[in-house]
């Protein structure tokens, strides 16, 4: 690596004295010296670099490292900002980082280099894969995704001189991921001009537009917004408050998503203007709520109470929508000083402001949580599409906030079920739940929960996830915990059958499974490229590999040359679980005749030997093995069957008292006929073909039922 001589400090840049005279309030003399030779450090690793803008490559960092320095973050992470891209785009080491700032900057350095080096990609696989990445980033310390931010942040900012398809990747990207990340860590102020930047070049002509009409009516309203400014600071005074106001327009990108929600036109969007009132203390907030009250008459429905309850991000304020002069309706925020603080720099409040305060403390207590457990998610999600799927979830929540029975709040994504919330109390809980009481009343668990319910789980201890949970949760926590269970099961039911599958074909070789030595399992399990016996057996079960095969490559050749000599039925009792399947073309039960077929990824399928579907299949013997039920079966079966009947009032009523009085119980019925004759189809559940022939019995003497037969195929 070339040497470097640091160049003499009076060659920096107007924008570094800039930037260390605004670091230079808050931070020690000391620490603006460290970050000084790291301003000199990174110009002269990036000496003759260039931005496509044609500036000197060290504005770049220099401009990170003053957004980040508003947020008055750490010295630490001011040089790592400073020094963030020269692992990347230099010769420099982490070791040579680590020698001259610390470990911890170059730790810093070292994690964002990681991130830049992610190429996001429109394949949801890589971009998931690449979800992963950033959060096992950010797990390891926060700041990195800090510094990564005010990078995206500073690039947005400089974007019109890429090309257009670029600059609408680089958009996209901002808003599917890097806005969401920045709202979700409290970052308000970072998190709107992403999304507004992101809106501006992703859809430049409707950015024009919006904003022309928004200037245009500015002008009209700039009266109304005067006169609705004084009069709140006239009737606060009044009130004894002393208090700071603000009116606000609001973001074009934000205008712009309610138009398309309500399907409203410009001139529809009424409230494009907001009020901030700031006051000294909670108790103030709700009188200063009260003013406004007598002021303006409040729309019903639109307060949001976010100072008892905090969002998940640590945000605090009264939120209010009021009805303003002339039918206006005007959104209102009531906050105090050290809410605005942390609304403003969410989790960077730690570094902003060194206190003990309880809120600050809370809000980063919950911020690790909220990393931790995505971790969690991580871990237990098979791939990374899978954990993509669980990770939108957290990033985008619209929020529900419940109650435990001991009074707790729980922040919950809307659209969340009381399964959910069993998960979010525990994951126990979660997997032992059979009830919930919602309000003091009982309520299925797919239930949807509201605002301010009382949620309470009843548990079971023999209780297990149910599989139909995944067609109503919504948390990440949730639907990774159940899946895990299932994926568990499974393993263990595909072990057993991949074993009974194995045994019969060694059998049909006249081999002993018993003696089969360790030795022949460790080679076989690492020729197969599984890690072990037991990985074997499972995809033996799950249709992987075909026992036949495994069996002779496990025999000894003099074994092989005896196969035929025994043979070996599997006997099929209905509850094995997930390892095997039946299968819906012919739903057979017990009392047919029936043939087993090895399917990948589903383990053995059994179908009826006269089933329409697998006829052109059976010539594969390899895949096909004999099956046949057990003596004693303690389960009901699926089975189809139409019924013709003379169309009269009543007649479906009486069809459903002759099946429920044969001890069967109607899955599904579907209906189709004219003024004379309807059929009807039914999906019953059946012991074996003695019950369904009982039940067809009785269905054959209402007088009716014209015609009644069972469907296969």
């Amino acid at each position: 690596m070339q040497a470097r001589g640091l160049p003499d400090s009076s060659a920096t840049l107007p924008e570094a004295d800039f930037l260390f005279g605004e670091l230079s309030c808050y931070l020690k003399p000391d620490d603006i010296s460290e970050l000084q030779n790291a301003y000199l450090f990174s110009r002269s690793a990036h000496s003759g670099q260039f931005r496509q803008s044609g500036e000197p490559y060290i504005s770049h960092p220099l401009a990170v490292a003053g957004i980040l320095g508003k947020l008055r973050l750490d010295s630490q992470t001011l040089a790592a900002a400073l020094l963030h891209d020269v692992m990347e785009d230099t010769h420099v080491s982490k070791a040579e980082l680590s020698d001259r700032f610390g470990k911890p900057v170059a730790e810093l350095v070292d994690g964002v280099s990681k991130l830049d080096q992610i190429e996001f990609q429109t394949r949801a696989d890589a971009q998931a894969e690449n979800f992963r990445k950033m959060l096992l980033a950010m797990a390891r310390d926060v700041r990195v995704i800090l510094i990564k931010l005010a990078d995206r942040l500073h690039n947005m900012r400089t974007l019109e001189v890429m090309r257009p398809e670029k600059r609408r990747r680089i958009a996209r990207e901002t808003m599917e991921i890097y806005a969401p990340i920045a709202n979700r860590l409290g970052l308000n102020n970072i998190y709107q001009e992403l999304q507004e930047l992101g809106f501006r070049h992703l859809y430049p002509t409707r950015y024009r537009v919006l904003n022309k009409a928004t200037r245009a009516a500015r002008g009209n309203r700039r009266e109304v917004v005067s006169k609705i400014l004084e009069s709140i600071k006239q009737r606060l005074a009044a009130a004894g408050l002393e208090a700071e106001v603000t009116g606000r327009e609001k973001q074009l990108y934000s205008i712009y998503t309610k138009m398309v929600e309500k399907h409203l036109t410009f001139s529809e969007v009424l409230d494009i203007y907001g009020f901030r009132v700031i006051v000294k203390d909670v108790p103030s907030c709700y009188v200063a709520l009260g003013a406004l009250h007598s002021l303006y008459n409040p729309i019903p429905g639109k307060f949001k109470d976010y100072i008892a309850i905090p969002k998940a991000n640590g945000y605090q304020s009264l939120h209010n929508t009021l009805w303003g002069p002339y039918g206006t309706p005007i959104e209102a925020q009531i906050r105090t000083t050290e809410m605005h603080r942390i609304a403003e720099a969410g989790v960077a409040s730690h570094w902003l402001y060194k206190s003990t305060d309880a809120d600050l403390n809370d809000l980063h207590m919950k911020t690790n949580q909220w990393l931790q457990s995505l971790l969690e998610t991580l871990s237990d999600s098979a791939d990374s599409l899978e954990f993509l799927e669980h990770l939108k979830v957290d990033l985008f929540p619209g929020e529900v906030y419940v109650f435990t029975p001991q009074g707790e709040i729980l922040a919950l994504p809307k659209g969340a079920t009381a399964v959910d919330f069993a998960y979010a109390v525990h994951t126990d809980i979660g997997d032992r739940c059979v009830a919930a009481k919602i309000n003091g009343e009982n309520a299925p668990l797919r239930t949807h929960l509201r605002n301010g319910d009382r949620v309470e789980i009843v548990t079971a201890s023999h209780a297990k996830p149910n599989p139909a949970w995944l067609n109503y949760v919504v948390t990440g926590k949730a639907r990774s915990h159940i899946r895990r269970f299932l994926k568990t099961m499974q393993y263990e039911e595909s072990v057993r059958m991949g074993e009974r599958l194995l045994n019969q074909a060694l059998q049909s070789l006249g081999i002993d499974p018993l003696m089969i030595s360790e030795t022949q399992w460790e080679k076989l399990a690492r020729e197969s490229g599984a890690k072990s016996r037991k990985d074997l057996l499972a995809d033996m079960g799950l249709g992987m590999h075909l026992p036949a095969v495994v069996a002779r490559r496990l025999a000894a050749p003099e074994d092989i040359a005896s196969a035929g000599n025994g043979g070996g039925v599997i006997t099929i009792l209905g509850t094995e679980g997930v390892a095997v399947q039946f299968a819906k073309c012919c739903h057979p039960i017990p009392g047919d005749s029936i043939v087993g077929f090895i399917k990948k990824d589903q383990g053995l399928v059994i179908h009826t030997h006269d089933c329409p579907v697998i006829s052109k299949t059976r010539g594969h013997s390899d895949n096909w093995l004999d099956v046949a039920w057990g003596k004693e079966i303690a389960r009901h079966f699926e089975v189809c069957v139409r019924t013709v009947v003379v169309n009269q009032r009543g007649v479906l009523a009486r069809v459903a008292a002759a099946i429920a009085g044969a001890g069967s119980n109607i899955d599904n019925v579907a209906m189709d006929g004219d003024d004379t004759y309807t059929t009807m189809s039914f999906t019953l559940q059946v012991r074996n073909r003695y019950h369904l022939a009982q039940i067809m019995r009785g269905l054959r003497g209402i007088p009716e039922v014209a015609r009644i037969i069972r469907v296969k195929g």
